[in-house]
């Protein structure tokens, strides 16, 4: 079996100083590294357990079978927060019917991005005999 020792998820942006301003300003990544120079430099951001890299530039926006999962302590509190940091919800927090309450944005390029709360009681807290 191949040794992983860390993972990273790639996107090349359209327009990568507008994706840095959602990643970094408007959602509030914190910065792991930064590479290369100029509008097209590489910045890689901190996501959970994993890395979100920003880097070249795409002529044309991901497929949309490319979508991103965050999960977060507190959805409508993340809510709050990024709708006071100019982003649009597209749809908003609802309980799902597998437990997770899911809330969906999009990037500048239309990638899907769901946040997830894992409510305290969903087996996902709860896993008896494990």
């Amino acid at each position: 079996m191949v040794q992983v020792l860390a993972s990273r998820t790639l996107i090349r942006p359209t327009d990568p100083e507008r994706s840095r301003d959602f990643y970094g300003g408007r959602l509030g990544l914190a910065v792991y590294r930064e590479f290369g120079t100029g509008p097209d430099r590489g910045t890689v951001y901190f996501l959970g357990g994993g890395f979100l890299e920003l880097s070249g530039r795409s002529e044309a926006p991901p497929s949309p079978s490319v979508r991103l999962w965050i999960q977060v302590p507190d959805v409508e509190a993340a809510r709050e927060e990024l709708t006071a940091n100019g982003v649009d919800v597209v749809r908003p927090p609802l309980r799902e019917p597998w437990g997770l309450v899911e809330m969906w944005i999009a990037d500048p390029d239309g990638v899907p991005i769901v946040l997830v709360e894992v409510p305290a009681d969903h087996p996902l807290r709860h896993r008896p005999g494990i």
